[in-house]
């Protein structure tokens, strides 16, 4: 697969935070993919390996529960919940990518929709059962990013659970001009907010950080 995407997301990444809009960029990196200027951004048909050895190793079933993925881009990881049976939405700020996971995944029972994670709406706060974050908050720099993570973590329900996965900032990488932003261990760990407790932090190859975080009932 192309990775021409990754080079002109990081242009197009620079200028939108030089010009102090740093979530603009995404759609326009997607309308660049669907007119074959670049190959398609985040083009995966399959869960992020990450989510599905998670979802896998517990067994995982989501009958009468709610499940929501941040920056749900294409469509793969909100696919995969749907299909534990996890009632589920996916969000995008990126208008082409909300449009194009409706194309590619015709008939699912998926609720895509446009929404911004910094202005996300009121009826969302504390209303799913498990939250999903891949990358999206590496691809922000801070500010906005705590912001962010604050956002993501009032998504969880009582009782809920986040997966968070990242890349792993090393001694080797250190800070990066990005995107992507790596992530040091406790940017993972202030994703325990608003009373999410962190469960678990671990370093996968990759490098990568895959967190998983609890709201007391």
């Amino acid at each position: 697969m192309s990775r021409d995407w990754d080079v002109r997301g990081s242009q197009l990444a620079a200028e939108a935070i030089a010009a102090g809009a740093p979530t603009t960029w995404f759609d326009r990196l997607y309308a660049e993919g669907e007119a074959g200027a670049v190959g398609m951004p985040w083009d995966r048909s399959a869960p992020h390996p990450l989510l599905r050895t998670w979802t896998a190793g517990r067994g995982l079933r989501g009958e009468g529960r709610t499940a929501v993925v941040v920056g749900s881009g294409l469509g793969a990881d909100a696919e995969h919940l749907a299909s534990l049976g996890f009632r589920t939405t996916g969000f995008d700020v990126a208008p082409t990518a909300v449009r194009l996971a409706r194309e590619r995944h015709p008939g699912s029972p998926v609720s895509y929709e446009v929404a911004d994670l910094l202005a996300l709406p009121a009826a969302w706060r504390g209303a799913f059962d498990l939250v999903v974050e891949v990358y999206t908050l590496g691809a922000l720099p801070d500010p906005p990013r705590s912001d962010a993570a604050r956002a993501v973590a009032g998504l969880v329900a009582p009782g809920g659970t986040l997966l968070a996965v990242a890349f792993r900032r090393t001694p080797a990488t250190g800070p990066a001009d990005g995107p992507p932003f790596p992530l040091a261990r406790a940017e993972v760990e202030a994703l325990a907010t608003g009373g999410l407790e962190v469960v678990a932090v671990e370093e996968h190859d990759g490098p990568h950080w895959r967190a998983e975080l609890h709201r007391p009932a």
